[in-house]
């Protein structure tokens, strides 16, 4: 199964969540075991040779993708979530939406000073929310050694505030 095999398998959503928004919905593709299993597989086997400690998911579909390339990986796997979800002591960033401001916490513990770090997410739209997650993950003292995405919306840019990551994304949309 090749990258337009699993292109192919993504539904498009016209209007969703808001009127004028062309929404990528994942949850096709990960009802589909072997899909699933080939977009885990081309993405663990591209961070394989990186040394990977700890994968970072970011809430919530980056949990999906997170953990099961942990897993690949041999790593541990860490959860970046909405303020207020974590329990015990958090580290958190604001960051900027297109619509006002948002804010993610990581357990302030979770990264160990030098970890070699993987973020994943499933898709990269502007931005913001990856970049806030790797200032997390700097904040700690991690090291990342890749960004992943299984989805990246390359009309918005959102690799533009990434630049200075090694970024991978499997399926591109122009």
């Amino acid at each position: 199964m090749d990258v337009a095999d699993l292109r192919a398998k993504i539904r498009e959503i016209k209007d969703f969540p808001t009127e004028g928004i062309l929404f990528k919905d994942i949850t096709t593709l990960l009802k589909d075991g072997p899909a699933f299993r080939r977009v885990v597989d081309l993405l663990s086997e591209r961070y394989r040779r990186e040394r990977v400690e700890v994968v970072v998911g970011v809430e919530s579909r980056g949990f999906i993708l997170g953990g099961a390339l942990a897993h690949q990986l041999h790593a541990g796997f860490v959860p970046v979530r909405k303020l207020g979800k974590l329990p015990g002591k958090t580290v958190e960033v604001e960051y900027e939406l297109e619509y006002g401001r948002d804010a993610l916490a990581v357990h302030e513990d979770a990264i160990v000073t030098g970890q070699r770090v993987l973020a994943v997410d499933d898709l990269l739209a502007t931005g913001g929310t990856m970049a806030a997650t790797l200032r997390l993950v700097e904040q700690l003292g991690g090291r990342v050694v890749g960004v992943a995405f299984m989805i990246e919306l390359a009309f918005l840019h959102g690799r533009d505030k990434l630049k200075n990551y090694p970024l991978h994304s499997l399926i591109v949309y122009d």
